[in-house]
């Protein structure tokens, strides 16, 4: 899987709506199905590792600004603005 580490999200997902198109339409061979179905597994993986990182760092920068506005609040309100 060291391959789709180098992509984006992006190239992931479609690489994977690629394979499920060609699944659902017949169109994979039945010798490579088990490989097709092998990749569309490591690309789903991708794809929600890269997914909770993002909802990490998001959580986290909210966190970080919720922080800092309790911090102003308490600054301000001590100032008496």
């Amino acid at each position: 899987m060291a391959k789709s580490r180098e992509m984006t999200y992006s190239q992931a997902l479609n690489e994977l709506e690629k394979i499920v198109g060609e699944i659902e339409s017949e169109e994979a061979d039945v010798d490579v199905l088990a490989e097709k179905i092998k990749r569309a597994s490591q690309l789903i993986t991708f794809c929600r590792e890269k997914l909770r990182a993002a909802e990490d760092e998001v959580k986290k920068v909210l966190s970080e600004m919720d922080q800092q506005a309790e911090g102003k609040t308490t600054v301000e309100d001590d100032l008496g603005f």
